[in-house]
């Protein structure tokens, strides 16, 4: 029989396409999993791939707000992708990702992101990576701020989850909407996703730890860790899932805690932005024993869409020749951006690049040299891509601060 791909209608196959990518990492959703995530994933936003009524394939997309350039801007959070084994290489990734690709662009979501579980599969589909993330293991002996910081301020405590639910929401919404990268977060997403403590979240760690930072009497920052015990090597991380602060003083102060957590061997923290400010705030920065990984990739759907609801750096004018774009023909063609807008245009280009590579660029993560110097743009007009960096350039490097 052949394969048919539709939207799910019920929360039995919301989890039997979840189960797809699932059997990777060892997991076969149970119902108690998945009622929780049909509070922000929509039964209609789940493909599935059906083979003789049996699912063998799944792709969803969580409806998000994303901050862009310029502040937030709707956008499809791709999310739990996935083929059986017994079914690869019969084209059903494809014929779901081109669905799913039609279902964003009749939303009219200018945008779609995701977190790539294996790199080489997402360039297909038209996206690119959009952000680099660190990840930063210190030892808990060298774990102190540079000589000369500010002496202690305000008070951090331990909350309930009920006391989380609260505060934590608010610190983090004044910080997502001017940061590339973050997601908009419900309080479904709150209350399911951050906060929750069920066991298979843990892996492995103990309790999830709610820590309030409070300065002049009011909220200015939060974490979230848990203790990961290492029997065998009688030893224990604390392990930072998130720490947030309003500004520099809030972030010092929340990492000054975390730092200064007792009986600990080491701290770890993943999916730092690179230019987060721990480096210059520790005393060690070479024992930080930083690593890169990719963040977020992002996938122009319109590219008209997206290009002007970006904000840009001063008024200069500036046109893209979009070269090619694997599913989505539309998009190829030159775009002049000029006065916050971007229109097709028959000007000569200034860069000629595909759609991944404008992806890259999108939210600030990669400029437009570093990808030329890789052989991903090319340059069409004498200066198009200095000037190009200087349209596209942004204060902040974009960061995501947890995988959806």
């Amino acid at each position: 029989m052949a394969i048919r791909v539709r939207t799910v209608r019920s929360t039995e196959e919301l989890a039997g396409a979840m189960g797809a990518i699932g059997h990777y990492f060892g997991w076969a959703p149970t119902g108690e999993q998945v009622e929780p995530f049909t509070s922000y994933l929509p039964l209609d936003r789940m493909h599935a791939a059906f083979d003789d009524g049996r699912i063998v394939g799944g792709a969803g997309a969580y409806p998000l707000e994303l901050t862009v350039p310029g502040g937030p801007l709707r956008c499809a959070g791709v999310t739990i992708v996935g083929v059986h084994p017994t079914h690869r290489r019969r084209g059903i990734l494809r014929r779901m990702m081109t669905a799913q690709l039609a279902d964003i662009r009749e939303r009219e979501e200018p945008i779609a992101a995701l977190w790539a579980s294996e790199d080489t599969i997402y360039g297909r589909y038209g996206y690119g990576p959009a952000s680099r993330t660190a990840e930063v293991r210190l030892p808990r002996a060298y774990a102190e701020l540079r000589p000369g910081s500010p002496p202690r301020e305000g008070q951090v405590r331990l909350v309930d989850n009920d006391e989380a639910l609260r505060t934590f929401p608010r610190v983090y919404e004044r910080i997502r909407r001017s940061r590339p990268g973050f997601v908009r977060r419900t309080r479904d997403w709150w209350q399911n996703r951050n906060l929750d403590d069920n066991e298979w979240r843990r892996f492995g760690a103990g309790p999830l730890n709610r820590a309030l930072l409070e300065l002049d009497g009011r909220a200015a920052g939060y974490a979230l860790y848990r203790v990961a015990p290492h029997p065998a090597e009688f030893k224990r991380s604390l392990r930072v899932i998130e720490a947030q602060g309003l500004d520099l003083r809030a972030t010092r102060e929340i990492w000054r805690f975390l730092l200064g957590v007792d009986l600990m061997d080491e701290i770890e923290a993943r999916l730092l932005p690179i230019d987060h400010p721990l480096w210059h705030l520790v005393a060690r920065p070479n024992l930080l024993g930083m690593k890169l990984h990719d963040g977020i990739w992002v996938r122009p759907v319109d590219v008209g869409a997206a290009l002007s609801n970006r904000s840009y750096a001063g008024d200069g004018r500036v046109t893209l020749e979009v070269v090619s774009d694997p599913l989505l023909e539309d998009n190829v063609g030159c775009w002049t951006i000029a006065d916050g807008h971007a229109r097709r245009t028959s000007r000569r280009p200034d860069v000629r690049l595909d759609v991944q590579a404008l992806a890259s660029v999108y939210l600030g993560g990669f400029t437009f040299a570093e990808l030329a110097r890789g052989g991903r743009v090319e340059e069409g007009a004498r200066g198009g891509i200095a000037r190009a960096d200087s349209l596209f350039h942004t204060d902040a490097e974009p960061w995501c601060p947890e995988i959806f």
